[in-house]
C-alpha cells in the first residue's frame, strides 16, 4: 500500500484548529483558501503554512495507523511475510507520531505571537446584528459547547435547544462576547456564559431589534428584518 502524498489538498482535523481559527478570527477552511490565493499578511501565512505541515502529518498518522489495522485483521494471511510487514508499520506509524509532535510544536510557535496580539476588544453593540443578539441571548439561558466524536468540530447547545456552529462561536468568542468553562472536558460539555462585555453588549442594544427573535437554528438563518419587510 503506497503512502499518500503529503501535498494532498485534503485537509485533515488537527489538535490545533481551534487555536488557530480563535487566533485568526475565522475558520481553517477559509485560512486555507486565503493562503492559496496569497490574501494572507506574513504572520498570518506562516500560521497557514505551518497548519498545512501539521495536517499533512496527521494524514500520515492515520495512514499507518490504518495500515496497521489491516495487516493485524483477517484480510491478509498469517504468516512469516506478514510480520515484518507489521514491524516496519509499527516504526513507520512511530515516525509519524514524532513529526506530528514536532510539527504541533511548530504551529504553536508561530500561533504565538499571533495570539499574544490578537485583538480582544469587544464589538460594540451598534456592531451587532439581530442574529448575533439572538444568540447572545439564547447563550444568556444557559448553553455548553460540545465536540463532535467523529469530526472533532465544536458547537454550542444552548437551554433550549438552539444548536450555534463553530463559526459563529468563535467569532463570538474572538469578539471577547462569550467564555467557555475549560474546567469542564468537551465531551462532557464546557458551559459557555456571557462575559462582561456581552452583558453589557446586550443591555445596550435596541430593544426594538430583537422582541421576539429565538436564537436561530443552522439552515435557517434569517434576521428578524428579514420576516418584517
Amino acid at each position: 500500500m503506497p503512502r499518500p502524498a503529503t501535498s494532498s489538498v485534503r485537509k485533515a482535523l488537527t489538535s490545533l484548529d481551534h487555536r488557530v481559527e480563535l487566533a485568526v478570527g475565522f475558520t481553517v477552511d477559509r485560512l486555507w483558501r486565503d493562503h492559496e490565493r496569497g490574501l494572507l499578511d506574513e504572520r498570518t501565512a506562516s500560521v497557514a503554512a505551518a497548519h498545512r505541515s501539521l495536517s499533512d502529518a496527521e494524514q500520515s498518522v492515520a495512514f499507518y495507523r490504518v495500515l496497521l489495522q489491516r495487516l493485524a485483521s483477517d484480510e491478509y494471511p498469517m504468516d512469516s511475510v506478514l510480520f515484518p510487514r507489521i514491524e516496519r508499520t509499527v516504526e513507520q506509524l512511530k515516525e509519524a507520531v514524532l513529526v506530528r509532535g514536532a510539527r504541533e510544536t511548530d504551529l504553536s510557535d508561530v500561533l504565538a505571537p499571533v495570539e499574544a496580539s490578537a485583538t480582544r476588544s469587544p464589538a460594540g453593540h451598534a456592531e451587532l446584528k439581530a442574529r448575533d443578539i439572538a444568540m447572545l441571548l439564547a447563550i444568556g439561558q444557559g448553553a455548553k459547547l460540545h465536540e463532535h466524536l467523529l469530526t472533532q468540530r465544536l458547537s454550542v447547545v444552548t437551554a433550549s435547544g438552539t444548536r450555534i456552529g463553530q463559526h459563529d462561536f468563535t467569532r463570538l468568542e474572538t469578539a471577547g462576547l462569550v467564555q467557555r468553562d475549560t474546567t469542564h472536558p468537551l465531551h462532557a460539555g464546557q458551559p459557555i456564559t456571557l462575559t462582561d462585555a456581552g452583558r453589557a453588549a446586550l443591555t445596550a442594544r435596541p430593544t426594538s431589534r430583537v422582541t421576539s427573535s429565538p436564537a436561530p437554528r443552522p439552515g435557517a438563518w434569517p434576521d428578524a428584518a428579514t420576516h418584517t419587510r
